[in-house]
């Protein structure tokens, strides 16, 4: 398993749009780094925003689009 994951990948790992998962690097919430022109975030500190987000009854981030088929 990876440890470190592309925003997309991390928004459908915690099912958040990837625009909250970039508030998330910028708000030094979870542990990121800057990979060429992209970040990666890393799994278990993404995992753990998204326990500790739940446990506390915070509402999460945005939800991500789907398209009504």
């Amino acid at each position: 398993m990876e440890d470190w994951l592309t925003t997309y990948d991390a928004a459908r790992l915690a099912d958040y749009d990837p625009d909250y998962i970039r508030k998330l690097v910028r708000g030094k919430k979870v542990i990121a780094r800057k990979w060429g022109q992209s970040w990666q975030i890393h799994r278990d500190s993404l995992l753990e925003y998204v326990k500790k987000s739940e446990e506390s009854g915070q509402k999460r981030g945005p939800k991500k689009l789907t398209n009504p088929d």
